[in-house]
């Protein structure tokens, strides 16, 4: 018999044979009669034993350790007494595998854990239903990311995550030996981006990891992410690719909304996209604001990230929006970003912008440069090597139209999306400052 989950069992007819299988979650022995409370994916289900039916093997049944899997086949039978509506009444009980006792953490006992525990534990801490709950929002997210990309005529592309040299500058990289040569593990897949606008695929876009070597510990940081990029050409300005990015938030959200309703509800979770036009405020309107609101600097003037929380507070209470852009960041505070195209009217102002998202950076992009002669000279202005980013110069010599793009962080959106205190909980195995497995 084919085994199927706890969801489907509701469909079958009262007294339809079935096969399920799950995680023992709960025993309760009342003598001649005991309740097996078994989790699914999609539920908890409750098996009913009588003794006096299942004779010799009761004993043996009921003394199963908890967490371990159990395979069942019985009848169904409705009943109001659950939560799910019915139980099963079985034929066969058998275990798959047997849970070690005591179990290194809880599964549903109300005891809290601290988060290395957890994380030590990864396996076990999954199994809780608002951990599952969590990832599987983020697949929504994901199919509604890749619907809307297949709509405006995107094509989903692979970089290398090995390479000869950093986008961002080479403070964050983590360094690898590739064959005895020299090599990193990319921060982004920005240089890539670019080079595929120059083989004319003019709207592409990638969901990969990167990395940074940050050596930040912080509930907002990780060392490997799950980076959201894409990149297109023909623009008339950042405005096409703010536009662009909003559209994209936008419509992931709604399909998380319309294809997760049940999950969001059980997270106790409301999503409220953006809307059109999301507001835009210049980095020097944001620092005036941020100075009225009493903040200081010890150095230079830059929105960090207490002026991110502070903003987002702002606009909050002023335009009843999670969302805004900041927009003409200045030249010095995005100086790592050679291709960041400028403003003509003023050079210490750059195209580039940043989403923020209850008060969080969740996008970071802007207009490229394209013309060969000025790219080069901003490299050279950074003491930048032309000759390490060869391959990537050759691009531009033979025709490079207009074009832009953004990088957003996954787990940052999931993050700020669901309200999580800390961005590991949106990844299945973290990798930060201290954490390398499992």
């Amino acid at each position: 018999m084919k085994r199927i989950y706890s969801e489907d069992v509701k469909l079958l007819e009262d007294g339809e044979q079935c096969r399920v299988a799950g995680w023992l979650q709960e025993v309760r022995n009342l003598g001649g009669i005991a309740f097996l409370k078994v989790r699914d994916r999609t539920g908890v289900f409750q098996v009913v034993l009588v003794k006096k039916e299942i004779g010799e093997s009761f004993d043996d049944l009921v003394n199963i350790p908890r967490e371990s899997v159990i395979d069942i086949e019985g009848r169904k039978q409705e009943t109001d007494q659950t939560d799910m509506g019915f139980e099963i009444l079985p034929s066969s009980v058998s275990v798959s595998g047997y849970a070690e006792k005591p179990l290194p953490l809880g599964v549903v006992d109300k005891v809290d854990a601290d988060m290395d525990t957890r994380f030590d534990n990864r396996f076990m801490d999954l199994r809780k239903k608002e951990k599952l709950l969590i990832f599987q929002v983020r697949s929504l997210l994901l199919d509604g990311v890749r619907d809307f990309f297949r709509k405006e005529g995107f094509i989903e592309v692979n970089t290398p995550k090995v390479v000869a040299a950093g986008a961002e500058g080479g403070a964050t990289l983590f360094k690898v030996d590739y064959y005895g040569k020299k090599a990193y593990l990319a921060q982004s897949p920005q240089l890539f981006k670019q080079m595929l606008m120059g083989a004319g695929l003019e709207r592409i876009y990638e969901i990969a990891p990167a990395y940074r070597a940050e050596d930040f510990d912080t509930v907002r940081h990780t060392s490997e992410f799950i980076s959201l990029d894409f990149e297109m050409s023909y623009i008339d300005s950042s405005n096409d690719v703010m536009n662009m990015t909003a559209y994209l938030v936008e419509h992931s959200m709604r399909y998380v909304m319309e294809e997760g309703e049940r999950f969001l509800e059980a997270l106790g979770v409301e999503v409220v996209p953006p809307e059109h036009p999301v507001r835009k405020i210049p980095h020097s309107q944001c620092i005036e604001i941020l100075e009225d609101m009493g903040k200081t600097w010890e150095d230079e003037k830059s929105v960090d990230t207490q002026g991110e929380k502070m903003l987002g507070r702002y606009v909050k209470e002023n335009y009843d929006s999670d969302f805004f852009f900041i927009t003409e960041f200045p030249t010095h505070l995005k100086k790592n970003t050679f291709y960041a195209m400028r403003k003509d009217y003023d050079p210490s102002l750059t195209t580039y912008f940043d989403l923020e998202y209850k008060g969080q950076e969740l996008v970071s992009g802007g207009q490229r440069e394209h013309r060969y002669d000025v790219l080069l000279a901003q490299m050279k202005e950074l003491d930048l090597d032309p000759n390490d980013f060869e391959s990537y110069l050759r691009t531009f010599r033979y025709g490079m139209p207009p074009h832009g793009g953004i990088g957003l962080g996954l787990e940052r959106f999931i993050q700020q999306l669901l309200d999580l205190d800390n961005i590991r909980e949106t990844i299945l195995f973290p990798r930060d400052t201290s954490r390398l497995e499992p």
